[in-house]
């Protein structure tokens, strides 16, 4: 194998959930395409490292059109309930309830990335930025608003359990009011899987039935 595309199928290597025959495979398919559409794969890339950015209050990325925004658009939508924060472990879990259309409070994503156990043994999730962020929302551009619910929807996973109690805890520490509920989504949700992989009307049903 030549050290150009060994390179390339170890960095394809990294990707979550891609080993190093499909990293594998992924180069050889490049290496059979147009130079046109590999430099607009390129182009793409660099396009978004250098335009997408993370909300300044919940981490979501987003790419601002209207000059340099801190928040993205869900935090901006003045119509979303900022009573109600949802925490979830990752991007595509916000997507996946955005995607149901029956939730309307704001998100905080704890993770930027594919979460294991080692990773969350480390510090690999946001706790401290989530307490800071319930303590003093101002100082993140949202408006100082009392809360009445903050739903702890982590996937039904060893990780996602772990990251569950750790929030739980982190909780407790800054002696949150009593008049917030802190719920969980309801059961329906598969032991073992994720919320980007399930459908609209199961997250539904976990919504609804939260507690």
């Amino acid at each position: 194998m030549s050290s150009s595309i060994k390179r390339l199928t170890d960095l394809f290597s990294k990707f979550p959930t891609i080993g190093s025959r499909t990293a594998g495979r992924f180069v050889f398919y490049l290496i059979n395409q147009d130079k046109k559409e590999v430099d607009e794969l390129i182009s793409a890339i660099q396009s978004l490292k250098n335009n997408i950015k993370f909300c300044a209050f919940c981490f979501n990325p987003f790419e601002s059109t209207n000059g340099p925004a801190s928040l993205c658009s869900l935090c901006q939508d003045p119509a979303r309930n900022h009573q109600v924060l949802c925490v979830v472990e990752k991007e595509n879990d916000l997507i996946s309830l955005e995607h149901t259309g029956r939730y309307k409070g704001l998100y905080f994503i704890m993770s930027n990335t594919l979460v294991t156990l080692k990773k969350i043994s480390g510090g690999g999730i946001r706790l401290e930025q989530l307490k800071e962020r319930l303590l003093h929302p101002e100082t993140f551009g949202i408006a100082k608003t009392p809360l009445s619910e903050i739903i702890i929807a982590t996937n039904p996973t060893p990780e996602g359990k772990t990251i569950s109690i750790l929030i739980e805890r982190a909780l407790k520490e800054i002696l949150l009011p009593s008049s917030i509920k802190i719920t969980h989504l309801a059961k329906g949700l598969p032991i073992g899987g994720e919320l980007e992989y399930a459908d609209d009307e199961t997250l539904e049903s976990a919504f609804e039935g939260r507690k």
